[in-house]
């Protein structure tokens, strides 16, 4: 080998060394538009907070972040989408409490829930409102677990389906205030509190969001909020704490993850950007204007929260024998 070319290879080894790095294409991402899926329908509250989060990355990133909605199977068909995607930073996916459940719900997934992804960030929190038919003889928390305690299976309360969030949340709900209801799953939860607000049904459990259209046309009453305070659109609805039940912790929640094998310094970089976007006083007014609260955590505190809520769905469908269709 010529002089020069004896030379040259050791420093153009160490170039191209540098130029794959991870840090490397970390300083470069994004280089084009990346995709968010959320693997629900449009217009529910994981896509009204995949696309908040997804303008602003645009905005911050410099790149399109386009959410791309695959719904279907309880959100375990975008999920998949994800899983067997590329980790290279490009395809996100948009999650919420459903993730943690489905392991134990379906009896075979066509992916891990653990080790197929690698946690991004959470993103916020938001609390549920208990609510009931206006014709039921019942203004407060306690009058309605009295009244369910003395009527056994005689409720009916709704859900979005056979192991939804909704009818999850509503099961450990009962759990908790020792009570007996009758379970009637829906299609949706928007079919689920039409038919509540109607008289067919009695009691729902499920977001605030969802519920307050109702409520501000008379046509639920709500009886108290989960989570540690007040909702400001709701001033005078007690806490479920301040209404007598402890330990009811069913709040919904939303992160971002990454396919697994996602080179970390990316994982990073997405991290922080989420965060400094969440810490924008402007974000936060519009995450409440959704009933929603800001609770940001990184990467690794993401994980072990990711687990911890695996765990506690796990022993409550075990428990309670549910099985998804």
């Amino acid at each position: 080998m010529p002089i020069y070319r004896k030379l040259l290879a050791p420093a153009a080894a160490m170039l191209l060394a540098a130029a794959t790095s991870p840090a490397v294409h970390a300083e470069e991402y994004p280089s084009r538009p990346v995709r968010i899926v959320i693997p629900f329908a449009p217009g529910g509250s994981n896509d009204i907070v995949g696309r908040l989060i997804g303008e602003e990355l645009t905005k911050r990133l410099g790149q399109p972040f386009i959410v791309d909605n695959r719904g279907g199977a309880g959100g375990t068909i975008g999920t998949e989408v994800v899983a067997k995607s590329r980790p290279d930073g490009y395809t996100l996916l948009l999650i919420s409490t459903p993730h943690t459940a489905n392991s134990t719900l379906y009896k075979k997934l066509p992916y891990d829930p653990a080790k197929d992804f690698a946690p991004v960030a959470r993103l916020a929190t938001a609390p549920l409102l208990i609510s009931v038919y206006p014709g039921l003889p019942v203004k407060t928390l306690s009058e309605l677990i009295a009244h369910a305690k003395a009527n056994p299976g005689k409720l009916n309360y709704v859900s979005s389906g056979v192991g939804s969030s909704q009818h999850l949340v509503s099961e450990l709900f009962e759990i908790r205030a020792g009570i007996s209801m009758t379970h009637v799953p829906y299609k949706g939860a928007g079919a689920a509190l039409t038919d509540v607000a109607a008289g067919h049904a009695q009691v729902s459990v499920g977001t605030v969001l969802q519920a307050l259209p109702h409520v501000k046309a008379n046509r639920l009453r709500p009886l108290a909020v989960s989570g540690a305070k007040r909702q400001a659109v709701l001033p005078d609805v007690p806490t479920v704490e301040e209404a007598g039940l402890s330990g009811y912790d069913g709040d919904n929640w939303w992160g971002v993850l990454a396919p697994a094998g996602t080179p970390q310094p990316i994982v990073d970089k997405l991290s922080k950007a989420i965060g400094d976007i969440l810490a924008e006083p402007d974000m936060r007014r519009r995450l409440e204007a959704e009933s929603a609260s800001v609770a940001y955590l990184a990467p690794e505190p993401f994980g072990k929260f990711l687990a911890g809520e695996t765990t506690k769905w796990a022993e409550l469908i075990k428990r309670l024998g549910i099985q998804a269709d």
